[in-house]
């Protein structure tokens, strides 16, 4: 083997271990899901499959670089504030409020994690 060849081939092999502990350190991101609505309802079923397919063409996958925590609240106020409780507790990187109900719980729950509310007629 060439000098060249030997120094090429050690250079590349010792460079693998940065490339795996790179492809293994990315974050994964947290987004918190508050629904006030159960579990069953049709209509917030599609809206966060809508939501997750948005997410899949953006490059973010479930599991992979992204996982969603969601939360049904019904429209218990008391289940809404709970569940506010549980979704700052994880520390997500951004809370999506489904519903106008779970705002005010979300901005008592937490101050230091963005929550997202969309408006859609």
């Amino acid at each position: 083997m060439r000098r060249r060849e030997f120094i090429t081939l050690v250079g590349g092999a010792a460079a693998w271990p940065m490339v795996a502990r790179a492809q293994q350190n990315e974050r994964v991101r947290r987004i918190g899901v508050l629904v006030a609505s159960s579990a069953d309802d049709a209509e917030w079923q599609a809206r966060l499959a809508t939501f997750n397919e948005g997410l899949a063409q953006l490059g973010w996958i479930e599991g992979r670089n992204v996982r969603v925590d969601t939360r049904w609240a019904t429209t218990n106020a008391a289940e809404v504030r709970k569940h506010a409780a549980e979704l700052a507790a994880l520390a997500p990187d951004v809370i999506l409020a489904a519903g106008a109900s779970t705002v005010g719980p979300l901005l008592q729950a937490t101050r230091t994690v963005p929550i997202v509310f969309p408006v859609a007629n």
